[in-house]
């Protein structure tokens, strides 16, 4: 029997004319789990999730949400919730406003979880969204995304622009409204130590194609650090396994090989998705530097 997805890309590409955000991405992610989508600025990271959100549609290749076309309808609407990056709010309406507003707009509304939520991050309903902090406007759009009831819930880098303690704030109750609905989740995000709290699937978007992707345990059980020879780094490490990207005499790998090697080091996940970025960053601007020499 077929694991259900929750997003289900096949060579999946998105351009802005020529400039390509998305190239060739095949991508399957089972339900369940709570996904870390990273990558530098500009990688294709918010294309992805506007594509899954149904705000925009593919140059070319296909995806489905929740084994549907994105917002095929009003019920698939209802399927998925969204916190973009700005957690955008109307300035004008109160909390209140915004609950009411919810309940009009989605026919799964849960009120009494908007209400106690809104009761426990301690945000006063008559107060004037327009006069809240970062933080409380990300604790305001999470709860109003997750009164909809969704099976997955989709951020865009959400907690980018909070401090510390509202960023902290804000997972924790993501990490609880994830639980309690037993919803799937997506987070887009560059903070690689947020994806390390509250993630336990990972997908590495860098140069407009998906690196790597898959559960973090597994991950990080197939990688090791291992020693090199740095004046003479081949494509495949001394074990037989593959470099991912080496620097100052330290390699990072991937394969059995390595796992059984004694003086084989594990790594860490902001150390694996370096050396995915890195490869990706260095293999672009070989191409890039290709092209300008053929010209």
């Amino acid at each position: 029997m077929r694991t259900p997805l929750v997003l289900h890309a096949e060579r999946l590409t998105k351009r802005y004319g020529r400039r390509p955000a998305l190239t060739d991405c095949d991508l399957r992610i089972p339900r369940g789990h709570v996904v870390g989508l990273v990558g530098p600025n500009g990688a294709g990271k918010s294309t992805l999730l506007q594509l899954a959100c149904g705000l925009i549609g593919p140059t070319s290749g296909t995806l489905s949400v929740l084994g549907s076309r994105p917002a095929a309808n009003a019920a698939h609407l209802a399927r998925v919730g969204f916190v973009a990056q700005d957690t955008p709010v109307y300035a004008s309406f109160s909390i209140a406003d915004h609950l009411k507003m919810g309940a009009w707009l989605n026919p799964s509304w849960d009120p009494a979880l908007a209400k106690r939520r809104i009761a426990e991050v301690g945000l006063d309903p008559a107060q004037k969204a327009g006069r809240l902090s970062g933080g409380q406007r990300a604790q305001l759009a999470l709860a109003i995304a997750a009164a909809k009831r969704p099976e997955l819930l989709i951020f865009d880098e959400p907690a980018a622009a909070l401090d510390p303690l509202a960023r902290m704030g804000f997972m924790r109750s993501l990490v609880e409204f994830v639980g309690e609905l037993g919803a799937s989740a997506v987070l887009s995000s560059h903070l690689l130590s947020d994806v390390a709290q509250v993630c336990d699937y990972l997908v590495v978007l860098c140069a407009s194609r998906i690196q790597i992707a898959g559960p973090v345990r597994d991950l990080l059980a197939t990688h090791r650090r291992i020693a090199v020879d740095p004046a003479k780094v081949p494509a495949m490490s001394p074990t037989g396994d593959e470099i991912i990207w080496a620097e100052h005499g330290r390699a990072l790998v991937r394969g059995d090989a390595a796992v059984r090697a004694g003086d084989a080091e594990t790594v860490t996940l902001e150390e694996l998705v370096l050396a995915y970025m890195s490869r990706a960053a260095g293999s672009a601007a070989a191409a890039n530097a290709g092209t300008a020499v053929s010209r």
